[in-house]
């Protein structure tokens, strides 16, 4: 059985570079190389949607010099992936508020969406200055305007409604999450959303997370008995 959706927490880049005394934005090209590999292999199984945590609003709080490293890898990898992505059928999409991100981040954001759009085989999702949190405190918001203008009653909201508020109401919700580095935690990620994922937490660190790591993820969870809070 293979899950439509999966979506992971890619934890444990500073750990995986301090372990081998290597600075923390090492940790991050190693982690990216990660993520190349896990994207061919995911797509190759099967899978329609893959989302990953790339960066939380938290993050924001680290210092300065790695936050610069990771916006500069953002943009060299949308540079140097895209070709790639549109070539095998990868469609990227990015989640997440945009707002507090430099133009070049954004440009190289938009390009890559634009360039990737007609991909087919299985979309890619960005979670990028990403709160589950304020998506739904932001949805809420939407909501609650909605009905001071008359468009919604109250008593018309319901999940349905509030999913499709949601930054990632185009896509079904994950089946499957994967986190690295042996936390045990959704670290405010797509919280509305998995709601009756199942969820695999593996002590691997995110650089070494490769095929054999995913193919274990996609054994256990399929010997899952998903049965969404009803009796067989």
């Amino acid at each position: 059985m293979i899950p439509q959706h999966i979506a992971i927490i890619m934890d444990g880049n500073g750990r995986w570079a301090r372990m081998r005394g290597k600075e923390r934005s090492e940790g991050h090209i190693a982690g990216m190389d990660a993520l190349r590999e896990t994207v061919r292999n995911v797509a190759q199984v099967g899978v329609k949607y893959l989302t990953v945590y790339a960066f939380s609003t938290e993050n924001w709080g680290r210092p300065q010099a790695e936050v610069d490293a990771l916006m500069e890898l953002i943009c060299k990898g949308v540079e140097m992936e895209s070709a790639e992505l549109m070539k095998v059928g990868i469609k990227v999409v990015a989640i997440g508020d945009r707002s507090r991100f430099s133009d070049k981040v954004k440009a190289s954001l938009e390009k890559i969406e634009q360039l990737t759009h007609a991909g087919e085989n299985m979309t890619l999702v960005l979670a990028l200055n990403y709160s589950s949190r304020s998506e739904i405190t932001t949805a809420v918001r939407n909501l609650a305007q909605r009905v001071a203008q008359g468009e919604v009653r109250p008593e018309d909201i319901d999940e349905q409604m509030i999913s499709s508020a949601l930054y990632t109401s185009f896509m079904p919700d994950p089946d499957l999450i994967i986190r690295t580095s042996g936390e045990c935690r959704l670290s405010n990620f797509l919280m509305w959303q998995a709601s009756y994922s199942e969820f695999y937490f593996t002590p691997t660190l995110w650089p070494d997370f490769d095929k054999a790591e995913l193919e274990r993820a996609l054994e256990v969870y399929s010997a899952r008995d998903r049965r969404y809070g009803l009796v067989k």
